[in-house]
């Protein structure tokens, strides 16, 4: 009897596994939609919604798990779990457009995150440049402008895309500094950075609209604002008003208070919700989606636990339709305290991270990350 060999395929790249088979070379990118399988969660529909969805998915070979009291209409709402292959997916949208109870724009919102899964990427370093006194592994080390300068251009040559500097550390049980201060320590940088034509994109680490108006004034290209609109009522109007990105990132408390044991029930939900929201308060101030970059906050107000489900689940805030970065870079979950093992490490993580296709990650040492994608061939794909 025949002893047939069998195994499971991991490769995301279902179009080179047809290849190698010797599929048809020309038809490869239209059946690959029937091999890609996607698992979607939808919250909060009405049982009529609910109802509609499930059937359609059923009728097209598929399903879609919903709340076991809908049955019985003794609920309102359920959350449901929407499977199926790419092609499948694609189906059902296209057959929600003509239903009713609001379910065109779920028919969009399926096609756009199949859209995504596919979307080509290239993770961008973003160095990180520190004027401060307190920051976790160089607090003080660049308080000097000669100094800031000389690691401006480190970063720079090892490789980053982006510069993000900071003049207040936002670690946990770390005190505001006023914009004064804060205003005190990067203008100088920024001036020198314009009057000598460096090239590469600036973002600002701050929470502070007035820091954040001054800078964009200088010309930087992203404010990154670790509270998510939360610490500055006016920072929305700031953004609103420039050209520039905002980095909009998740945090539970502030830093004062932020690891005085944070609880989530769902913690994935629950970050994600957040980040729903902040994005539709930006969208309805008028920053458009494009300008938004989203971080789920690792080490800010969550458990070390807590942190590497993040991070090995960070691919669902991509229905987000948004730009990620990640920032895992010496951060204190790693539980290490020399900061060349805390590269080491977090450089490892980063691997995981680009496996993702996360846009950006914000990093230290821009040397040993650059090596790690062109190692993994990011560049020249």
């Amino acid at each position: 009897m025949k002893k047939f060999s069998v195994k499971t395929i991991n490769n995301t790249n279902i179009e080179k596994e047809l290849e190698i088979i010797g599929f048809d070379n020309s038809y490869k990118k239209v059946v690959k939609n029937k091999f890609e399988y996607l698992n979607i969660k939808i919250y909060d529909l009405t049982i009529p919604q609910a109802n509609i969805l499930k059937q359609t998915a059923l009728s097209n070979g598929t399903d879609c798990a919903v709340n076991r009291n809908v049955l019985t209409n003794s609920v309102d709402k359920t959350d449901c779990i929407l499977t199926g292959s790419a092609a499948q997916l694609k189906n059902i949208a296209k057959s929600l457009k003509i239903q009713p109870f609001g379910l065109k724009e779920l028919s969009d919102k399926i096609e756009n995150i199949i859209l995504l899964k596919n979307k080509p990427s290239r993770t961008k370093l973003v160095g990180i440049l520190n004027i401060t006194e307190n920051s976790f592994s160089d607090g003080g080390k660049y308080l000097d402008k000669e100094k800031a300068i000389e690691h401006l251009h480190q970063l720079i040559n090892d490789g980053a895309d982006i510069i993000d500097i900071g003049a207040e550390s936002t670690k946990p049980y770390s005190e505001a500094v006023s914009s004064e201060i804060q205003l005190e320590r990067l203008l100088p940088i920024l001036n020198y950075i314009n009057s000598n034509n460096i090239t590469t994109p600036i973002s600002i680490d701050t929470r502070n609209s007035e820091v954040a108006k001054e800078c964009l004034m200088k010309g930087v290209s992203i404010i990154n604002d670790v509270s998510g609109f939360d610490y500055d009522e006016k920072m929305v109007d700031i953004i609103k008003n420039s050209t520039s990105k905002i980095i909009i990132q998740h945090s539970k408390g502030t830093p004062e208070t932020m690891q005085d044991n944070p609880e989530y029930e769902n913690i994935i939900d629950e970050i994600y919700k957040a980040l729903e929201t902040k994005i539709n308060f930006a969208q309805n101030n008028g920053i458009d989606k494009s300008r938004i970059i989203i971080d789920i906050g690792i080490g800010f107000g969550k458990k070390r636990k807590d942190n590497f489900e993040l991070l090995r689940r960070v691919e669902d805030f991509k229905s987000l339709e948004c730009e990620i970065m990640i920032g895992i870079s010496r951060k204190s979950f790693l539980n290490l305290d020399d900061n060349l093992e805390k590269d080491i490490y977090s450089t490892a993580l980063s691997a995981l991270l680009v496996e993702k296709k996360v846009d950006y990650l914000r990093v230290h040492n821009v040397k040993m990350h650059k090596k790690l994608l062109e190692l993994m061939e990011i560049y020249g794909e």
